[in-house]
């Protein structure tokens, strides 16, 4: 188990360096650069900029440089001294413009992701032990809803009941009496009172992926000659059910956190735009946009950083929980 986890350490340091020079390319792959599209913005507002001017901020951006020396610098001052450069767009460091959504992001999905689990599982278990019944059908017909609905779409559909028959306007994760004050436990109940529904939007696609996928491994299992063996031994089918199958098709679950890590961070872009949630995703879309080639780099260096880090927690999960998945060289 140890050779393993070494095997995997070793080959992820390769990656992660791989992952943040990508990252800096890619973001500087279209034409022109966040000045460019300053200079517009002031020239379509009526101001003239002088080409002294925007040399000067050239300069001082550090854009006149090389590519690969901005890469260097962007990396000697995130490994030396954690920093992440400085966003043009927000005029501050890109840590603190991180620091202050991450941890909101982060709860946000957690959250969701409990919620994803505690329903979807369950329902998965209930409708591949009772295949063709009429809650099988009635869970799979809401299954294929929840896979079509696009997320912010169901958002905008309850924002609007909501404020049909109530005249509230739900968006946001504070009431207005909140808004900008510092966390006290009013607040915190506040928030809970309001974070309903970003959990049913954001986890409502999620549910419906995961029961479609954990009913199919569970009825493959159930299948199997191992199954067969243990009911004919006598063993209670709910025990029966809990120690072989569902062992079994929980293993794609945990396969999964390699690209649920990332979205504990990213979320939902336009389900976070839509219901003005103070996440990563729409600072990303806006860094994106300007060209904000600090701040949007380093977010898609940590989303890419994170698939990689949560491949590598699933591959030692799944040995843990299946040793058939080790291996020796």
């Amino acid at each position: 188990m140890l050779n393993f986890i070494v095997r995997r350490f070793v080959i992820l340091i390769p990656l992660l360096i791989i992952i943040s020079i990508m990252s800096f390319v890619i973001i500087q792959l279209p034409p022109g650069s966040y000045i460019d599209s300053y200079i517009q913005t002031l020239r379509a507002s009526g101001f003239e900029v002088q080409e002294q001017e925007i040399a000067r901020l050239t300069r001082q951006y550090g854009l006149d440089r090389p590519m690969h020396m901005q890469y260097y610098m962007w990396m000697r001052n995130f490994i030396l001294h954690g920093r992440l450069g400085r966003s043009f767009q927000w005029n501050q460091p890109v840590t603190e413009i991180l620091i202050e959504r991450i941890p909101m992001t982060i709860m946000i999905s957690l959250m969701s992701m409990l919620f994803v689990w505690i329903v979807a599982i369950p329902v998965a278990i209930y409708s591949a032990t009772h295949k063709y019944s009429i809650f099988d059908y009635v869970f799979t017909f809401l299954g294929f809803i929840g896979l079509a609905l696009p997320n912010f779409l169901f958002a905008l559909v309850l924002m609007w009941v909501v404020y049909d028959r109530t005249g509230i306007a739900i968006t946001g994760l504070f009431s207005s009496a909140f808004v900008g004050e510092p966390w006290s436990i009013a607040k915190f109940l506040d928030m809970l009172s309001n974070i309903w529904l970003p959990l049913i939007v954001i986890g409502t696609a999620g549910t419906a992926g995961l029961i479609r996928q954990m009913r199919a491994t569970t009825l493959d299992e159930l299948g199997k000659l191992y199954v067969t063996t243990a009911r004919a031994k006598g063993l209670p089918e709910w025990r029966l059910i809990f120690k072989y199958p569902v062992r079994t098709a929980i293993n794609p679950v945990i396969s999964t956190i390699g690209w649920m890590l990332p979205a504990l961070v990213g979320g939902e872009v336009i389900v976070a735009i839509v219901l003005n949630l103070r996440t990563v995703g729409p600072v990303l879309f806006q860094a994106i946009q300007t060209q904000d080639m600090y701040l949007a780099g380093s977010i898609i260096m940590i989303l890419s950083s994170l698939t990689v880090v949560g491949t590598f927690l699933s591959d030692i999960l799944l040995a843990w929980l299946d040793p058939r998945i080790r291996y020796e060289k």
